[in-house]
């Protein structure tokens, strides 16, 4: 497993200071799994860069693990502990980098104290989620992001991606909080650890996240990855963050399911690999998650009914945005929210993904009230949107997308509540979003698509988004209505 960590802030060799580990050496710290390694690849005025290089013991970690751990029987033999960075490098992190962690450098505290310009890199790195996951959680800390997909074999690319990602992180900030950011995201974005998770696990994460957890717009999904998704802990952690937020606990607490499944597959289950339990790698490649299935079925539909230009009804942080604009197809696209939070980020997302002279335009919008600005397009897409709006309100959506924007196609997705049976820890009755207002079955659905197409003048097809269950149909159903 390999971290490293640049800096150009001038004296760059300061970053020894920081990091309380000389640049002319080469340092061996023990640890009960293998070894960890501090050394400087470079090491001057202008540009310094230390690494925390990882070696696993595989005899000495397997004799840690008990027969009742995930990874006891065939994950002794096969995982990627020695090669990938997670939980285990988190650990090592957390004592080779002790002081470092902490803010403390008592030869130069002001350097301590200040935001320096930083480049961290992880060659290989377990993110159960791809890329996006890792610019979800990373973005909102003011890091430029840059996440590639492992393939499988680069000789076979039909094989296709890994669940690794290289990942580059870019961004002013001080040393402490980009470390402390990166111990408690690796086993978040691996959605494993290594050891048995207790209480003291939620003071860690508290202490870890200080000053930037509270405020993320991811934190409850953090809190449960971090913590294995137990109970207790999550909900202990989540009410301490509230008291450092002066915020009701449950406004903390209100975060979407999981929409990917265990894979059940048994060898799997062998290894303790599926997914929020075990560890190490997955035999075949993962799963490709459920929403880069419904932007990749949105843009299918988009070419085949030719809508080159396209706005984004409730675009939210502007992952589909991101899409339309990498792709040379589509000519104009625009996209609106309500909340401001989720347009700044959609207004990053787009400036670092800007690869051609495409025209876009990010605005704040409400779909309750007709607006100039969302006329003269293709296609509208709402994805994910409509159940978000409260049924009495629904109506005026439908004047102001059908009858007023009137685009020749719209493309609308949303849950399938007959679906909701098929995900663990989802209570009988609950939503899949604690801010849904409803989420329709596949009739209500079919039945409220027919009688907007009818009133607006539109014809309309069903097209079914992830695998379609032969008993309870497919997690995601999309409308799409052309005029």
């Amino acid at each position: 497993m390999l971290l490293t960590i640049t800096t150009t802030a001038k004296p760059a060799t300061d970053l020894g200071f920081l990091l309380h580990k000389h640049p002319d050496k080469v340092q061996p710290f023990p640890q009960s799994f293998g070894t960890a390694h501090v050394l400087y690849p470079e090491a001057g005025e202008d540009r310094c860069t230390a690494a925390l290089l990882l070696e696993i013991d595989p005899v000495r970690l397997v004799r840690t693990r008990g027969r009742g751990t995930p990874d006891f029987s065939l994950g002794q033999y096969v995982n990627d502990r020695p090669y990938a960075a997670s939980s285990l490098l988190a650990s090592a992190m957390a004592n080779v980098f002790r002081s470092a962690l902490r803010g403390r450098c008592d030869a130069r505290p002001e350097l301590a104290a200040a935001a320096i310009p930083l480049e961290i890199t992880l060659p290989a790195l377990p993110c159960r989620g791809g890329p996006d996951l890792a610019e979800e959680l990373f973005a909102p800390l003011g890091w430029q992001v840059e996440a590639e997909s492992v393939p499988l074999d680069p000789g076979f690319p039909e094989w296709g991606d890994s669940r690794y990602v290289t990942l580059t992180l870019r961004g002013t900030l001080r040393l402490a909080d980009a470390l402390n950011q990166i111990y408690v995201l690796l086993p978040v974005l691996d959605h494993a650890k290594h050891y048995w998770m207790s209480s003291e696990e939620v003071d860690k994460l508290i202490r870890a996240g200080e000053g930037w957890l509270a405020g993320h717009p991811a934190r409850t999904r953090i809190v449960r990855r971090y913590l294995a998704n137990r109970r207790g802990l999550v909900r202990s952690a989540l009410g301490r963050l509230a008291e450092a937020e002066d915020a009701p606990e449950d406004a903390l607490d209100r975060d979407p399911i999981d929409e990917e499944p265990g894979t059940g597959d048994p060898l799997d289950e062998a290894a303790g690999r599926i997914e929020g339990e075990g560890e190490g790698e997955q035999a075949a490649a993962p799963p490709v998650p459920l929403a880069e299935r419904r932007i990749a079925t949105v843009l299918e539909v988009l070419r085949q009914e030719s809508a080159a230009s396209v706005i984004d009804l409730g675009c939210g942080s502007g992952k589909l945005l991101a899409r339309l604009l990498a792709d040379p197809f589509f000519t104009r696209i625009a996209g609106t929210d309500v909340s401001h939070r989720a347009l700044a980020m959609a207004r990053r997302t787009l400036e670092r993904s800007r690869t051609r002279a495409t025209g876009w335009a990010v605005f704040q919008g409400a779909l309750t009230y007709a607006d100039e600005r969302f006329r003269g397009y293709d296609a509208a897409v709402l994805m994910e949107v409509v159940e978000h709006v409260d049924p009495p309100r629904l109506p005026a959506v439908e004047r102001v997308v059908f009858g007023d924007a009137r685009p020749r196609v719209v493309v609308v997705t949303t849950p399938n509540v007959e679906h909701n049976v098929r995900y663990e820890g989802l209570a009988p009755g609950a939503m899949r979003h604690p801010d849904h207002r409803f989420e329709w079955t596949r009739a209500e659905f079919r039945a409220w698509a027919d009688r907007v197409a009818r009133t607006h003048g539109y014809a309309v097809r069903h097209v079914p988004v992830g695998d379609d269950d032969p008993e309870v149909g497919p997690p995601t159903q999309m409308g799409v209505f052309t005029r």
